[in-house]
């Protein structure tokens, strides 16, 4: 693994992708792809879980978008970071911009259905609970 990557393996569950190898724009309310120069084989079961660093998730309002890592998956990691912000920000190379969790993956059979089972909360979505 290059030495982009950080790796905590106390409990083998987190990678933090500590640095972009590009500088980035991001205009206000926009997003970027910004590559990490990381690439890395996960085993059979696993995936890798992309998220925003707490720091300036709450600093500056970056968040990070669609990151699910599979096991059969070889070419370099990419973050989609999103600027809520109302200010531009700019990622410099090797700027700390994501960590990621390995997580497992639970592999089931599903079925297709027409009808599905009754349930207290039924077809109830966002906000139905009253809570």
């Amino acid at each position: 693994m290059k030495e982009l990557a950080t790796i905590y393996t106390k409990n083998d569950e987190l990678i933090k992708l500590q640095k972009s190898v590009e500088t980035k724009f991001i205009g206000s309310r926009a997003r970027e792809l910004v590559a990490t120069g990381v690439s890395l084989e996960l085993p059979e079961g696993y995936a890798g879980l992309i998220w925003p660093r707490s720091g300036p998730a709450v600093k500056l309002g970056l968040d990070c978008g669609a990151g699910v890592i599979d096991s059969h998956y070889r070419g370099e990691i990419k973050v989609i970071l999103y600027n809520h912000g109302n200010t531009d920000f700019l990622i410099n190379n090797k700027d700390r911009i994501a960590q990621m969790i390995l997580t497992p993956v639970i592999k089931m059979n599903l079925e297709e259905t027409d009808t599905l089972p009754e349930t207290v909360r039924g077809e109830g979505g966002f906000g139905s609970t009253g809570k």
